[in-house]
């Protein structure tokens, strides 16, 4: 059996058409802190301490919305929580600030993981999962 050369996620870039929005979806309402900004490019790397995200402001105007049915590309990314009450809590919070929620927290297949997906200010599917062990 070969190894994989890879040994995880170092990171995960992200085109947006709302910086600096996205930006606080991730450092205001997920907790993530900001790393540090490229105003030349323009982008802002956010991390949650295990995996960092790059923000990469959209040169064209107006951006083209991916659609996850039509395009290939990322169809979502998905971020692990502690435990059902973070899942459960986060949900709350979101909703209050009116983040467009596609679903609401669930069992994932039969459980115990529950997940829900929201969407962050550029759009992108954000699935906010606990894996119940």
């Amino acid at each position: 059996m070969t190894e994989a050369v890879t040994k995880g996620t170092h990171h995960i870039g992200l085109t947006v058409s709302k910086l600096e929005e996205s930006a606080s979806f991730f450092t205001s309402l997920l907790g993530w802190k900001e790393v540090r900004r490229d105003n030349a490019s323009p982008a802002i790397f956010v991390s949650d301490g295990r995996v960092m995200v790059t923000l990469w402001k959209n040169k064209e105007e107006p951006p083209t919305a991916f659609d996850r049915f039509r395009n290939i590309g990322l169809h979502h990314v998905a971020f692990e929580l502690e435990s059902e009450s973070d899942l459960n809590h986060i949900y709350d919070k979101l909703v209050k600030h009116e983040v467009k929620i596609e679903f609401s927290p669930e069992c994932l297949r039969e459980g115990p993981a529950k997940h829900m997906i929201c969407y962050e200010p550029s759009g992108i599917r954000v699935e906010l999962i606990w894996s119940g062990c």
